[in-house]
């Protein structure tokens, strides 16, 4: 637990900049429920029920009954999402087996720059929100581009943070892991959490800051390289929320993190070269925001800056990559009308600049794009039990012109307890800036090729359909849906010249490939007797390259989670959880090479001491699955059998 030590002083300054002000104004309610209600289906308020799109809910409940390091944790047991690997041990999250870049990461409704976007093999998006912080999490399945336009191709992952409330709240997570094997990554995490009014209903704040961190794990066959990175984070927030009356509402928030990254590897040549690959990277967003609810309707106004630095070291005379910086500054807005014959009208538009610096991107190292959008949506209530959604967004790209993006989905409920939806949408992906850039050039993977952009490249497109079914009674759920997706123009690397000779290879961006993914989403919860719950999904895929026949990689055919939990009472749990995922090809040098099935197995629990303590341990990965270790090609590594501890105290 040596990692977790050496992290609890600096942890502790950030905890204690938290705590004092929840310790002073206690409250004796440390819970608040959780409304059966989401927002990033249509940016207006809707049950999850009536919500016209695909949508799972993580609730905070949820996300306190596990260990949680990034999103993938909180996300890998949602219906239809599945983690594959982004490169260097790091991961990626898969949205019905669409690409993780086609996820837009969301926070409280802003979007956070895509990482991926400017540096090779990037999760920077997944890990530096704090789960002392969530409320919950809102997953979209399928294309909502009509909202959002660019990246939300595959779906969107909405964080929704904790909000001051008229009374002070606070909590104090610590939480730490260690391997059986002894091979090192250890991990913790110290989170803490306070909100409540300065000024009684005028002027609240929130605050929240954590420090987390997983050691190095050597790989078993050879200790000089790293199966898992080592990976220290340190994240902070503040957010002070004005109500200047009874209708209106304005949130300045500041946002922070710090990620050190470092893993051992080695060159590929004949005598491989050892040495130490290290990532310092620096996340900064402001965001100004007003929301009104009027007598007619509600109005949101946002402008927010994100940005993202990145520093590399390596050792042994190696060559670092270059140092990136990219940034986002957006402006946008709604006007949302509730009172029109059943219709609930939604106009809004966005203004988006992305800068990106990087030497290898242009002569000056300077890029820089704007967009602007405007989009439309009418919620008609056709009767008390069928609703349509339609709309459209239109966004200008400076190369591209104007991209539309549209959107029709029904939701009917025929008898109590049953809902029927059904919909379809169109949705886009721009090239990103270096991939555009006809100076970009930059080596890549250990020297053995040259990548270069291509002005000429296309959007990608994806024409998406569904429907679904889903009913509930007295606690007991059924769901089942289908989906077919279609994705023309994908942008990938091609070679062009000298392919297959190390050093000399020259690869372009290109629009290559074509696909259809089609699938089947089942789902059911089941109430039992004494206290238990049984809960269980399952997703069937059949992907194509419709180019080459082939199946894509990295989606498995069938997958699937289930949990069975004990919970007499609010103040004792215990749960299974599993994971299947099928098998999958994996890419290697333009090969695919099958990958088996593996089920992951994870046995946790916890006790309510008193009112305002929790205590919850755990054992995740029963089964020491490592996939990494028995396949060559596995694209991540699943940590092996590890033990957890963690106290949650509440203010």
């Amino acid at each position: 637990m040596s990692l977790f030590l050496r992290s609890v002083s600096r942890a502790a300054l950030a905890v204690a900049i938290v705590c004092p002000a929840a310790a002073a104004h206690a409250s004796d309610e440390p819970v608040t429920a959780v409304p059966d209600v989401v927002v990033t289906a249509t940016a207006t308020k809707r049950t999850t029920a009536d919500a016209p799109a695909s949508v799972t809910v993580v609730d905070r409940d949820a996300l306190q009954r596990r260990p949680v390091q990034d999103l993938t944790d909180v996300l890998r047991d949602v219906p239809g999402v599945t983690v594959n690997g982004a490169g260097l041990t790091r991961r990626g999250i898969s949205i019905r087996g669409m690409p993780s870049e086609h996820t837009l990461v969301l926070l409280d409704g802003r979007r956070v720059n895509a990482a991926a976007n400017a540096i090779q093999h990037a999760d920077f998006d997944l890990g530096w929100v704090p789960a002392e912080a969530i409320d919950r999490v809102e997953v979209v399945r399928g294309p909502i581009s009509s909202l959002y336009g660019s990246e939300a191709l595959g779906g969107v992952v909405n964080v929704i943070t904790r909000s001051a409330t008229d009374e002070w709240l606070g909590s104090l997570t610590a939480m730490g892991g260690l391997r059986e094997d002894g091979r090192g990554g250890e991990t913790y995490s110290i989170g803490a959490y306070a909100g409540g009014p300065l000024l009684q209903d005028r002027l609240g704040l929130s605050l929240f800051a954590e420090s987390k961190g997983r050691g190095n794990t050597p790989q078993a066959a050879n200790e000089r390289l790293s199966d898992l990175e080592d990976r220290e984070t340190l994240t902070g927030s503040a957010t002070l929320s004005w109500t200047p009356d009874a209708a209106q509402r304005i949130d300045f928030t500041v946002l922070a993190g710090h990620d050190e990254r470092y893993r051992d590897t080695a060159t590929t040549a004949t005598v491989p070269v050892y040495y130490r690959y290290s990532d310092s990277v620096e996340r900064r967003q402001y965001a100004l925001s007003h929301t009104g609810e009027w007598g007619w309707g509600e109005t949101v106004i946002r402008a927010y800056r994100s940005s993202l630095d990145r520093e590399n070291t390596v050792t042994a005379g190696q060559t670092a990559s270059r140092p990136i910086g990219m940034q986002d500054d957006i402006v946008d807005g709604r006007a949302t009308f509730d009172r029109l014959a059943g219709h609930r009208v939604s106009l809004g538009g966005e203004w988006r600049r992305e800068t990106l610096q990087d030497p290898a991107a242009s002569t000056s190292g300077d890029l820089d794009g704007q967009r602007y959008a405007l989009f439309a949506q009418d919620e008609w209530s056709l009767t008390s039990t069928l609703s349509l959604t339609g709309g459209a967004r239109f966004d200008h790209h400076e190369k591209y012109g104007w991209q539309t993006s549209p959107r029709l989905y029904a939701v009917w409920a025929p008898v109590e307890g049953l809902t029927l939806k059904a919909g379809g949408g169109r949705g886009f992906k721009s090239p990103s800036l270096k991939q555009l850039s006809p100076e970009f050039v930059t080596v890549a993977a250990a020297g053995r090729f040259t990548v270069y952009g291509n002005p000429d490249l296309r959007p990608e497109i994806g024409v998406s359909y569904e429907a679904s079914a889903e009913y509930r009674h007295d606690g007991w759920m059924g769901r089942v849906g289908v989906f077919d997706n279609d994705i023309e123009d994908l942008i990938e690397t091609r070679c062009t010249q000298f392919c297959g000779v190390r050093g000399r290879e020259v690869r372009l961006y290109q629009n290559i490939s074509q696909a259809r993914i089609t699938g089947l989403e089942a789902g059911a919860v089941a109430p039992l007797p004494a206290g238990f719950i049984l809960s269980a999904d399952y997703t069937y895929l059949d992907s194509q390259n419709r180019d080459t026949g082939a199946p894509l990689s990295e989606r498995p055919e069938h997958s699937g989670h289930a949990t069975l939990r004990w919970q007499p009472d609010d103040g004792r749990f215990l749960q299974l959880r599993g994971e299947y995922v099928g098998e999958q090809f994996m890419l290697s040098n333009s090969i695919q090479y099958p990958v088996d099935a593996y089920t992951l197995v994870s046995l946790e629990g916890g006790y309510r001491l008193d009112p305002k303590l929790w205590v919850r341990a755990g054992v995740q990965n029963l089964g020491d699955v490592q996939m990494a270790e028995e396949s060559a090609y596995f694209s991540f590594a699943e940590p092996g059998r590890f033990y957890y501890l963690s106290f949650t105290a509440s203010f």
